[in-house]
């Protein structure tokens, strides 16, 4: 299943119960498709949200609600129902956020195109946690629930580990030469996965994040998004357009799992049930792929060079992987190219966004 879009869209999530997928484009607007089984997705409605591209979106409140947020600066809930405003946070950050992800059902996290972090709770109508940590924009984020922390990516080249519960930044690794541009956490929590421009994915064992434990050579080309499948496999989606199936530890390519178009990939992400993978990229085009179907057999894909790996694949670093290692954070040195279209810094207060939902 496939649509094109008028413009290129930057980010996607599908709805935690219903088959409904949201898209966010470089003109600001917001998308929402009906998907099925049998018939291509319909769209219900394309709304201009924002004055500016629209980079991050996620359904909140049981899926009542879409926020997005923008390089205008401003965060944006709008009704799934209608796609109507419900409220508007116009300068939740000073620079152009990139990045937007749920925490829980009352808290969000925003980064920006300076890096800073911000966690927003609903309740409270306000942010309740701020973290300056970075020197350039955030890539990626993802929540660790068990430790209640907040593991970052930045174009500075660092990973970051920020504590929600002590309000600091626990560790901050050292420069890698270069940028980050996506994470996962695999191996039960025990190493973290990221992927850089080179196409090297770089492996970090927990507790141990002041330089990788490991290297893997596989793709190409860059690493701009990736998925978890299960603690063993990731999906990866590469600038050569190709998505792959990715062991780690043994770091193997497994196989190519569909080729979206010649063009990067820009998001990727399943559906409820996964039974779905929805991927971006810059032809446009939003295609929701039958996850089993990749996964039952390799695809014909060109040029996809046999997997190389820089160890030997091996967790043999002797990292006491449930240890929580606290370290100083790192001041990382240059700064990398942002997102086109950054939004203007802005010192308006941003409190009540959520007094409305």
């Amino acid at each position: 299943m496939e649509v094109l879009h008028e413009e290129m869209p930057f980010d996607l999530d599908f709805h935690p119960s219903n088959p409904l997928v949201v898209t966010s484009l470089i003109t600001g607007e917001l998308c929402l498709f009906r998907y099925g089984p049998e018939s291509q997705p319909e769209r219900l409605f394309s709304v201009k949200a924002h004055k500016e591209s629209c980079r991050a979106v996620r359904f909140v409140d049981s899926g009542k609600v879409i926020l997005s947020g923008s390089a205008d600066c401003s965060v944006l809930a709008s009704d799934v129902e209608t796609g109507k405003a419900i409220a508007r946070l116009e300068d939740a950050h000073e620079d152009g956020i990139n990045r937007l992800i749920c925490l829980t059902e009352t808290t969000i996290t925003t980064g920006d195109d300076e890096g800073c972090i911000k966690v927003w709770d609903t309740r409270e109508h306000s942010c309740c946690n701020t973290f300056h940590v970075h020197e350039d924009y955030i890539s990626d984020m993802t929540y660790v629930a068990d430790s209640n922390q907040i593991l970052a990516t930045s174009g500075d080249g660092t990973l970051s580990v920020n504590n929600l519960r002590r309000n600091k930044v626990k560790s901050q690794s050292e420069f890698s030469e270069d940028e980050l541009l996506s994470l996962v956490v695999m191996k039960n929590g025990k190493k973290v996965v990221c992927g850089t421009p080179s196409g090297a994915l770089l492996l970090y064992s927990w507790g141990y994040f002041n330089d990788c434990s490991d290297r893997f050579l596989g793709h190409t080309q860059s690493v701009d998004t990736m998925l978890k499948l299960d603690e063993e496999t990731l999906i990866s989606g590469a600038s050569d357009g190709v998505i792959r199936l990715v062991g780690i530890l043994p770091n193997r390519i497994i196989q190519p799992l569909a080729e979206h178009s010649e063009y990067p990939i820009e998001a990727l992400a399943f559906s409820n049930d996964k039974k779905y993978l929805g991927s971006l990229s810059h032809d446009k085009m939003l295609k929701l792929w039958d996850l089993q179907e990749l996964l039952n057999g390799p695809q014909v894909v060109n040029g996809v060079e046999p997997a190389e790996s820089a160890s030997d694949g091996s967790d043999d670093d002797g990292d006491d992987d449930s240890m929580d290692v606290d370290m100083a954070p790192s001041s990382s040195k240059g700064s990398r190219s942002k997102k086109v279209g950054k939004g203007q810094s802005s010192s308006r207060p941003a409190s009540n966004f959520f007094a409305d939902l």
